[in-house]
């Protein structure tokens, strides 16, 4: 295996697990590395080898940005690549996303803190609305022993 066909399968491999930004940054890495190796003196297939089988080099990438949270890309398994079409459409053609991506951490506090403010809310409510509702509960249970009374 040459240079641009490790490239090619890393491409295709990692483009099933992140997005098509972390995918580019990490061609460009492994592309300077490679070349900056070579340019040490180490031959190609030295360098390709130390580096070992791009789709578990890609399978180590996606593992690490899931743990730091960056991975965005879909549910493939490393070892399943993209066809070439699909790679290049993933990486070249996807829109740009737009917005804030927030861990799942603070999605979750975020919606614990909304749950309780909205608990609170409904508690407050009933609680300032009790009085009302009570003597608009005793008063239907007077009209129906009344009822009940007249037509017995």
């Amino acid at each position: 295996m040459d240079k641009r066909e490790f490239i090619e399968k890393l491409q295709r491999a990692l483009a099933g697990g992140l997005n098509s930004d972390k995918v580019a940054e990490n061609i460009r890495y492994y592309q300077d590395y490679i070349e900056s190796e070579i340019q040490k003196g180490n031959t190609e297939e030295a360098v390709l080898s130390q580096l070992g089988d791009p789709r578990l080099l890609a399978k180590s990438i996606i593992e690490a940005n899931k743990r730091a949270g960056a991975s965005y890309g879909s549910n493939r398994e490393y070892d399943e690549e993209l066809t070439e079409d699909e790679a290049e459409e993933k990486v070249f053609n996807r829109k740009p996303r737009t917005g804030v991506m927030l861990p799942g951490w603070l999605i979750m506090i975020i919606v614990t803190v909304v749950v309780i403010v909205i608990i609170g809310l409904v508690t407050s409510l009933l609680f300032a609305f009790a009085p009302v509702i009570i003597v608009g509960l005793i008063a239907l249970l007077i009209v129906k022993i009344v009822q009940s009374r007249n037509q017995s």
